[in-house]
C-alpha cells in the first residue's frame, strides 16, 4: 500500500529534484505522476535512479481527483490557479511557493522544528513550504531557543545563483565563460553582474507601507516566516545577498538569548539535534562551505562562538542545499510527516 504523489512542475530544478529525493528515501508509493506546463507535455522525467522514466502530463487538464499528495515546484502563479483546484479534489498540497505560507489557516513546516502544525492542514488542504533560506536557519535555532529562548536574530545570507532558477544557473555560466574569453558579460536575469560579485538584493523592494520600508521581500520572508515556524516573538533582520554559487546557501547568524548559553552547551545541543551535522573544528578546513554541503540532507553548522557584545550571544555559520533541505528534500519530508499522521497509507 502507497500513495499516489503528483510532482507539479517536475520539468524544473526543484520539481526534478522532488522526484530525486522521493526515489532516494524510498517513499512508499503506489502511482506517480510528472506534471508541468503545456510546453513540456511529452517530455521524459526520470524517476531518481530507479532506471524509471516517467512521461509529463499537462498541469491544465490534470485531474487531482484520487490522488493524496501533490508537491507544487510551479511558483506562485500556477500555485494560484491549480493548488486550490487540486485541494478541492481531495489532494493534499504541499506548496514550495510563496503563496500560502503566511496564510493563517495554511500550515508552514519544517518538520524538525514544528511538526505538530501540520495538524491544520485539513482547513485548506494545503501545506506550505518555507523559503530555502528560512528553512535551514530555523533548523539550526530550534534546539537553541528550546534551551535559551531567541530574542532576536541578525543573519546575512549568501545564496546561490539555484535559487533563481534555471535561469540563474545559465547567467552565472555564461557570464563567467564570458570573462574568461574577454567577451562582455550581459545581464538577464539578475540586476547587476553575479559572476566574480555579490549582489545584496534577492526578490523586490519593499515600500514605506509594508513596515520594512528598504528591505526586500525575500529579507521580509525570512522575519515573518521564522516568527511563524518558531516563535512570534523572536526579531529578525535579515539582509539577504546572491553569490556566485551554483547550488548551496550560506548564512552568518548572530543570535541574542534571554537566558545564558555556552558556547559548549550549544555545540553539544546542535550535535544531537535532527537534521543538523555540527562541523566545528578551530582550524584550517574546520568548517563546511557550499561545496560540500551539495546532495546531502543534512544542514550544517559550524563556527559556533560567543558573541561578547551582548549579554547572552551566540555566533554560527549554516550551510545547506538550498534545491534540498530549502525545497526538495522539506517538502517531501512533509509528506512523510503527513503520511505518518494522518493518511498512514504507508
Amino acid at each position: 500500500m502507497g500513495y499516489k504523489v503528483v510532482v507539479v512542475g517536475a520539468t524544473g530544478n526543484v520539481g526534478r529534484e522532488m522526484l530525486n529525493i522521493l526515489a532516494e528515501r524510498q517513499f512508499p508509493i503506489a502511482d506517480i505522476a510528472a506534471v508541468a506546463s503545456s510546453r513540456s507535455v511529452g517530455d521524459m522525467v526520470e524517476f531518481g535512479e530507479t532506471g524509471r522514466e516517467i512521461k509529463v502530463q499537462n498541469l491544465e487538464h490534470f485531474d487531482f481527483t484520487g490522488w493524496d499528495i501533490a508537491l507544487f515546484a510551479a511558483g506562485s502563479g500556477p500555485a494560484r490557479i491549480y493548488a486550490p483546484k487540486a485541494a478541492s479534489q481531495g489532494c493534499v498540497v504541499i506548496d514550495n511557493s510563496s503563496l500560502f505560507r503566511m496564510d493563517h489557516d495554511v500550515p508552514l513546516i519544517v518538520p524538525e522544528v514544528n511538526p505538530e502544525a501540520i495538524d491544520g492542514y485539513k482547513k485548506r488542504m494545503i501545506i506550505a513550504n518555507p523559503n530555502c533560506s528560512t528553512a535551514q536557519m530555523v533548523v539550526a535555532l530550534k534546539p537553541l531557543h528550546d534551551a535559551a529562548i531567541i530574542k532576536r536574530v541578525v543573519v546575512s545570507t549568501y545564496q546561490s545563483v539555484s535559487g533563481a532558477g534555471k535561469d540563474g544557473m545559465d547567467e552565472l555560466f555564461t557570464q563567467s565563460r564570458a570573462i574568461f574569453v574577454g567577451d562582455e558579460p550581459v545581464n538577464e536575469k539578475f540586476t547587476k553582474r553575479i559572476a566574480f560579485n555579490v549582489i545584496p538584493h534577492i526578490d523586490s523592494f519593499l515600500g514605506p507601507d509594508s513596515g520594512m520600508d528598504g528591505y526586500t521581500k525575500e529579507e521580509w520572508k525570512m522575519t515573518v516566516e521564522t516568527r511563524k515556524i518558531l516563535d512570534p516573538d523572536i526579531e529578525v533582520t535579515a539582509t539577504c545577498v546572491r553569490v556566485p554559487v551554483f547550488v548551496g546557501h550560506s548564512e552568518a547568524i548572530n543570535v541574542e538569548f534571554e537566558m545564558p548559553i555556552t558556547v559548549a552547551k550549544a555545540q553539544s545541543l546542535l550535535r544531537e539535534a535532527p537534521g543538523i551535522m555540527l562541523v566545528d573544528k578551530r582550524e584550517d578546513g574546520g568548517y563546511v562551505t557550499p561545496v560540500e554541503c551539495v546532495g546531502d540532507y543534512a544542514t550544517f553548522v559550524s563556527r559556533v562562538r560567543k558573541d561578547p557584545t551582548v549579554e547572552h550571544g551566540l555566533a554560527l555559520w549554516c550551510v545547506s542545499d538550498n534545491l534540498r533541505k530549502g525545497a526538495a528534500l522539506n517538502a517531501v519530508q512533509i509528506a512523510e510527516l503527513l503520511g505518518r499522521r494522518h493518511l498512514k497509507k504507508g
